[in-house]
């Protein structure tokens, strides 16, 4: 009797490991895969959208509103930029948080990033150094920022709302030039802490 509940014990055991192994491999191989899918998609359906409509003033949530390209991460690295930075926006692209400024507005132009799961469109981030450039394409213009310094050298709590100011830390002062904030998971394990890099405006392009 008590050897078969051990067995039966070691059965249900074994059997939760290998969910959990599962679990595990989704999270971080599976939802990749479908994540990039959609970031693709998302790319070609907002460079088709530009074809046919003009800027979009106040993007809906989880709507496409930008393409980004940081030159450090290769040639071919461009990410979609959607509206919202909730679990499901963050699973289609980098996310932008709504309450900042959209890009080249006077102001925060603040967005998140994964840097493991969903594509970890961010997993290289802490990389960056100050100087480095991060573009931002719309349907009119290519924003071109410059990195004040690496999100290595600045790591917050998430309670830290004060990088999403329009000029970061002084709430009550009123911009007057754009700016960017790249941020991230501090670590590779869903830390809480988040590291933050900030960036200025540097070029703004009209598209012809």
């Amino acid at each position: 009797m008590a050897r078969g509940v051990v067995r039966g014990l070691g059965i249900v055991l074994l059997l939760a490991g290998v969910g959990l192994l599962g679990w595990v491999g989704w999270q971080y191989f599976g939802t990749g895969v479908t994540s990039n899918h959609k970031m693709d998609q998302l790319e070609r359906d907002l460079r088709d959208q530009w074809q046919t409509q003009p800027a979009v003033k106040q993007p809906a949530t989880g709507g496409p509103v930008a393409l980004l390209r940081i030159p450090r991460f290769g040639d071919d690295w461009e990410k979609p930029v959607v509206e919202g930075v909730d679990k499901g926006d963050l699973a289609r692209g980098i996310g932008h948080y709504p309450e900042t400024q959209l890009p080249g507005e006077p102001g925060n132009f603040a967005i998140a990033g994964h840097r493991v799961t969903h594509g970890s469109p961010f997993r290289k981030l802490l990389d960056l150094r100050k100087g480095d450039q991060v573009i931002v394409e719309t349907a009119d213009t290519v924003y071109t920022y410059e990195l004040d310094g690496s999100p290595r050298d600045l790591t917050v709590k998430p309670t830290a709302n004060w990088v999403l100011n329009p000029v970061p830390g002084k709430p009550t002062e009123t911009p007057t030039s754009s700016i960017i904030t790249l941020t991230t998971c501090q670590d590779l394990f869903h830390s809480p802490d988040r590291s933050v890099a900030f960036g200025h405006l540097v070029k703004a392009e009209k598209k012809s």
